[in-house]
This record gives C-alpha cells, structure tokens and sequence, in this order.
C-alpha cells in the first residue's frame, strides 16, 4: 500500500496535474474504491491535493498559491495599503477573527494595541501579533499546512465553533463570478467556512491581481461577505457585482 501510494505521488508530480482517468490507467489492477482512498489520504497528509476529478502537485499547487514567505513579498504596496485600509475597520472591545495569509500577516502587524479579542489560524499572524499588551490573542489548534502556514483540521474548525466573532478579516487566493472566493486547500477552505457561520461581518482583503481567476476549493460566495478591502485595480466588473449585492468596496 505505501509502494503504491508512493507511486501515485511520484506520478502525479510528474504530470502536475492529472485525471482520475488518468490515475486508473497508470494502476489498472487498484479499484477504484481503493484509488479514491488512497487519493483522500495523501491529500490529508499534504503529499497532493485532491480536486474534482482528480489530483494536482504540491509544486503545481504552491507555485499558484505560493508559499506565505515568497506571497509576503510580492505586491507589497498593495497589501499594506489593505492591511491600512482594513485597520480602520478594528475597533475596541471587539472579538476578530484574522485568517491566515500575506496581506492578513501584514495586518496582524499594525494593530493597535487596545483591548480586543483576537483569534487566528495563521501562524505568521500570531507571531505579528506578539506586539500586543493589551489585547487577548489565541491561535486556532490543529494541523499545520506548511504551505499557507496556517492551522487547519477539525481540531482547528472545532475550537473555532465555539467563538462568536464580531469581525472577520478573511484571506483568499482568487475571485471569479463562477467559483466565488477560493482558496488552494481543502482543510483551509473547511476552517475559513467555519468562521463565516460564526461571524457578524465578513470582511475580505484582497488585491486586484487575485480576481477573475478560478480556484479550487470554495470558501464563500460574494453575496455571503459584508465588505472587499482592495486596491484600485478592481475591474469594472467585480465593481458592479459588488453594488448589486450591496458589498461595500473599500
């Protein structure tokens, strides 16, 4: 089981990408039963990642997403005139949730120090978060994604059940109208839903290079969040989407 499992990753990294077709051709004597697990549990061990019909590479996937340290690093300026944008959105004596991600870590770093409660899953934001005297800070409990640097899994969407938040200050990888906001983890995607059903106001940070771009694995569509914090680059399009389903563009 482990040959083959070791087999299937070294196929697919291969090929960056492949179908569940293509999967059952390369193992024809494996069920499809057995394939399908083996694909689920490589998946949760961060050897692949599953997607609809299929599986694609850690490489193919990180090299879109990107890990947070080379993601810090690109379009700077666009993210800490967000991160600016979204500050004052934070207000004293509120309970916020703070996702993982670049644009969020650089968010974590600014905050005043005032007494707030903040909860994240993103391990770079609880270290930006260090700073704080005053504030109360918990980071989620769970597994760690090496890729995104945030915690995930049921141990982290459990915990997060359990907090009601007045704010929440959301990470995506991309936009468009036909997937809505995604990301390139399942479990990511499984913790940030967790926080939506448990959150007043949503609030997305996102830069223009993110939209009209098709993900993998949804978190939420436009309609579900109160507010996109984003550069001025947005296109005309999102623009009047957002006025039709009275999002507030900041």
């Amino acid at each position: 089981m482990e040959q083959r499992r070791n087999d299937i990753v070294r196929f697919v990294n291969d090929q960056g990408s492949v179908t569940f077709a293509q999967i059952k051709e390369r193992f024809p004597k494996v069920s499809d039963m057995t394939l399908r697990t083996d694909l689920k549990v490589l998946d949760a061990n961060q050897r692949l990642v599953r997607i609809h019909g299929g599986a694609k590479s850690l490489e193919t996937v990180t090299g879109n997403d990107d890990f947070l340290k080379k993601r810090y690093i690109q379009n700077t300026d666009e993210k800490m005139a967000i991160a600016r944008k979204a500050l004052e959105l934070v207000e004293a004596h509120k309970t916020i949730f703070i996702d993982s991600g670049s644009t969020t870590t650089m968010l974590s770093n600014i905050l005043n120090d005032q007494p707030n409660t903040f909860f994240t899953s993103g391990i770079s934001c609880a270290v930006e978060m260090a700073h704080l005297k005053e504030a109360q800070c918990f980071l989620a409990g769970g597994m760690i994604n090496r890729n995104s640097l945030s915690v995930t899994g049921m141990d982290a969407v459990r915990f997060l059940e359990n907090v009601s938040f007045d704010l929440t200050f959301l990470g995506v990888t991309r936009y468009s109208e036909r997937t809505g906001f995604t990301c390139e983890s399942f479990l990511d995607a499984q913790t940030k839903r967790a926080v939506i059903q448990r959150s007043k106001k949503i609030i997305v940070l996102m830069d223009s290079s993110k939209v009209q771009k098709d993900g993998t694995y949804r978190i939420c569509d436009l309609k579900d969040v109160d507010i996109v914090v984003s550069d001025q680059n947005l296109p005309k399009t999102l623009i009047e989407e957002c006025e039709n389903q009275g999002v507030l563009i900041l």
